[in-house]
């Protein structure tokens, strides 16, 4: 049986051109973030600063983009909702009922992400994942962990499910002292070199009967206190891939797609700075037969008065404007395409620009997630939630549901951008009606309470107690009619009161009749309490 060094080292090679493609797509965007094959040392590293900081500002805003649509911080990025199909119709009360229990659930969720550091390691992965196009999470009991391309290998069977997974750490031999050979326990004291105070420590995750079962090794042996399993629909290992090809274990990023654009642009950068650092230089020539000495014209000050003809000075100069204007002009179109690449909003610059020209401009960039986000949905949405579901229940901090009767359902990613189509379709056809047959057609033929449920759904808001039901609204109906009612009695009685009829001077039974009533009230009251 191969040791996990030896699986690790074997599948290094499948890894190879995917990860020399996300040290190309990095070196032109964030340096720091994917490092070498082999490269885990610590401390600062210099890096080289690329010319153009386009490709850094795409990969900030398209991973808060993501991050941002993915995981919300306001609202829920799922619900938990009733199979229908295995109770059958549920009563009104009942449901909602239901739903008030599952909100307190979804809270208490998202109050749980919130207090960690979840989100922190999200952005971050998604950043390997628009740099690198890959990138692997582990959700242990002390929060996420990251691990970049250069730090773990991953197989694949030909639906794309993962069978293996190898982790490479390193860490100080002094934390792992007891799992340690005898030779390699104590001569890390007396070492020198910080290469011996450390070791690597592997973790070997793979596929076994529906479940996922791993372990770590340090030098070729087994840490059994490691050992640990998980179900394949709630496994803490979750490996993303920002783009997939068929047959392909690892993913491709965004950078990756538009690399092209980003080696253009960094050269024409760097020509078109190092050419302005050359125009900028002034230097003055002075004819070798002039009797003005070039050290006059070094060391005259500002304003000063020398000897000389105008003709014996001159000075150097480049005369490439128009060269340069040509690739200032490539630079600007480079920018614009690699900003819309990356979702970076470029609003243009005039006096007509209006809001609506704004707010269309950034929904026809958000169409473009489309694809992106139904394989993040998949990929972490889904594993994430369900393995967030299994901490807090065996926690005790949520109760446990049955997964055939209670299903989460993701309504952030693919299911946001499709909300806002659907707000953005249902707001122009309200707004058609009322424009082209007038008000009366529309609330002539416009349901209003089928339009504010379908609205708030669109907007992903939760209906319950905030917009009245249909039984409140005839309730509430009723209420006004009787009010009205009564008030209509009121104001007759007083037209009645002014009347000679009802003097008592006039009509001396009217006082009588009062006076009865009043005694019969007076007998249908309560006596006091002492």
């Amino acid at each position: 049986m191969s040791t996990a060094k030896e699986r690790y080292d074997h599948l290094t090679s499948d890894r190879s051109q995917f990860l020399s493609e996300a040290e190309e797509a990095t070196k032109l965007t964030l340096p720091y973030l994917i490092r070498g094959h082999e490269d885990q040392s610590k401390g600062m590293k210099q890096l080289k600063t690329p010319w153009q900081s386009v490709g850094a500002k795409g990969v900030v805003a398209l991973a808060s983009k993501l991050s941002l649509s993915l995981v919300p911080p306001q609202t829920s990025f799922f619900k938990l909702q009733v199979d229908e199909s295995q109770l059958g119709e549920i009563p009104p009360e009942v449901k909602s009922e239901l739903d008030l229990s599952f909100s307190k659930i979804e809270r208490t969720i998202l109050d749980a992400i919130a207090a960690s550091d979840d989100r922190v390691v999200i952005h971050q992965a998604l950043q390997h994942l628009v740099v690198g196009g890959n990138a692997l999470i582990f959700m242990g009991k002390a929060g996420l962990k990251l691990f970049p391309l250069n730090r773990y290998v991953i197989e694949r069977d030909g639906n794309g499910n993962v069978i293996e997974i190898v982790t490479r750490e390193r860490i100080n031999k002094k934390l792992i002292y007891k799992y340690l050979p005898k030779e390699e326990e104590m001569p890390l004291v007396t070492s020198d070199e910080p290469e011996d105070e450390e070791c690597d420590i592997y973790t070997h995750c793979k596929l076994d009967n529906n479940r996922y079962v791993w372990h770590q090794e340090v030098k070729g042996q087994v840490i059994e206190e490691s050992r640990s399993k998980a179900p394949v629909d709630s496994t803490p290992w979750i490996p993303l891939r920002f783009n997939t090809v068929d047959g392909e274990a690892y993913g491709r990023g965004r950078v990756g797609q538009f690399i092209g654009d980003l080696k253009s642009l960094e050269a024409l950068s760097q020509a078109l700075v190092e050419g302005s650092a050359a125009a900028a230089k002034v230097v003055f020539l002075v004819s070798p037969s002039s009797t003005t000495k070039p050290k006059t014209i070094a060391d005259a000050g500002n304003g000063a008065i020398v000897q000389g003809r105008p003709d014996d000075v001159g000075v150097i100069q480049v005369g490439k404007t128009a060269d340069f204007r040509t690739a200032a002009e490539q630079m600007q179109t480079l920018e614009r395409r690699i900003g819309e690449a990356f979702l970076v909003l470029q609003v243009r610059q005039s006096e007509r620009t209006t809001a609506e020209e704004v707010r269309l401009t950034q929904m026809e960039l958000e169409q473009q997630l489309g694809g992106l986000f139904s394989l993040l949905t998949v990929e972490f949405l889904v594993p994430y939630l369900n393995r967030t579901l299994l901490i807090l229940q065996r926690s005790n901090q949520i109760p446990r549901l049955p997964k055939d009767v209670v299903r989460p359902k993701i309504v952030a990613g693919i299911n946001s951008l499709g909300r806002g189509q659907d707000n953005e379709s249902l707001t122009r056809f309200i707004a058609t009606i009322s424009q082209t047959l007038g008000p009366e057609a529309l609330v002539k033929f416009i349901d209003p309470s089928e339009a504010i449920k379908r609205l708030a759904a669109a907007q992903g808001i939760d209906v319950l107690n905030l917009v009245r039901s249909s039984d409140q609204l005839n309730q509430l109906k009723q209420e006004q009619v009787s009010e009205r009612a009564n008030q209509s009695l009121i104001d007759q009685a007083g037209q009645l009161a002014g009347t000679p009829l009802m003097d008592p001077q006039k009509n001396p039974q009217i006082a009588e009749q009062a006076a009865a009533a009043l005694e019969n009230i007076n007998q249908q009251l309560p006596p006091p309490q002492e």
